[in-house]
């Protein structure tokens, strides 16, 4: 028997080309907090590259660059330059949000990289863009970055509430026209100002309008509260409306509607509360916003003088 005829030949076994990771991790600041959160995350993503069999690590990008736009993140920008060199197949990162900016941001990378035929794996997430087409992918980021920023919104609120809750809040020490903060940080009136939100006051009860306000504080020479000669309409109603002239202040308050702290006897008074009720009841009054039984807003034809006037202490 010939032995040519029983060998069999047996190809050797291709081993599957591995494929390149890098992996990107960034945080907005060096303080020691963020700088453990960044060795979590570098740690984190090297075990799971190190876990996948045909996966070979070759780079780690690691930015701590803060998220403002005009920030350069050098890291990112070499990332980019080494993908157009096809120095690897795949990024790992942590999520979203640690990738880019704002959502803008992050399509034009995964555009850049997805002509590259470099897939980007978003692991909180569980995302991997060379599974997705193009306009899914806009649609999940968008609403991720949403579902983010309204998270993010709501725990910078709660924190708020509760220092507030808690008195630990300076936001009632905040300044506003009328007043100055002391070596203490504690406000205190400051006279030449306060005069003259006693005579926009003052104007208003007399009936005067916004507009006539305006117009007589900028012929008296008084400068608005951002220095400009003439006044804004919002700086008025800012000034009409702040109850912090009375001693009290309104915090965490957004609408009419919406529920408030109120800080009693924060701050030394430049309104009495009776004037500052009845001018809210004045302004109430004299909306010129009519909504009938339909809920259609009409506007009715009230006129106020200008040129009424009545005086109260300016000191």
């Amino acid at each position: 028997m010939d032995l040519k005829d029983s060998m069999y030949y047996i190809p050797a076994r291709r081993q599957p080309k591995r494929k390149l990771v890098a992996i990107y991790a960034r945080v907005s600041s060096n303080t020691k907090d963020q700088l453990r959160s960044l060795a979590n995350q570098v740690s984190a993503l090297t075990q799971k590259v190190s876990l996948v069999e045909d996966w070979r690590l070759v780079d780690i990008y690691i930015e701590t660059q803060s998220a403002k736009a005009k920030s350069p993140r050098k890291e990112f920008a070499r990332m980019l330059k080494d993908a157009e060199s096809k120095s690897f197949d795949i990024v790992v990162t942590k999520n979203i949000s640690r990738f880019g900016r704002d959502t803008v941001e992050v399509l034009e990378s995964l555009r850049e990289l997805r002509k590259l035929n470099i897939r980007v794996l978003f692991e909180q997430e569980n995302l991997d863009s060379g599974e997705i087409d193009n306009e899914l992918m806009i649609s999940i980021i968008e609403s991720i970055a949403q579902a983010e920023n309204e998270s993010r919104s709501e725990n910078i609120k709660w924190g708020i509430q509760k220092s507030v809750a808690s008195g630990k809040s300076n936001l009632m020490n905040r300044k506003c026209y009328g007043y100055d903060n002391d070596e203490n940080g504690d406000l205190v009136i400051n006279e030449e100002q306060a005069a003259v939100v006693k005579r926009v006051f003052n104007f208003y009860m007399g009936g005067m309008s916004v507009v006539g306000i305006i117009r007589k504080l900028q012929e008296l020479g008084f400068k608005s509260p951002t220095g400009k000669e003439r006044w804004s309409k919002g700086s008025i109603d800012n000034i009409l409306t702040n109850r912090k002239y009375t001693g009290d202040v309104e915090l965490l308050k957004e609408d009419e509607n919406s529920g408030y702290y109120l800080v009693e006897d924060n701050n030394p008074v430049i309104i009495s509360e009776e004037i500052f009720n009845a001018v809210q009841k004045l302004r109430k009054d004299r909306s010129n916003v009519v909504i009938d039984e339909y809920g259609n807003k009409t506007r009715s034809h009230k006129k106020y003088s200008s040129k009424k006037s009545a005086e109260f202490n300016e000191k």
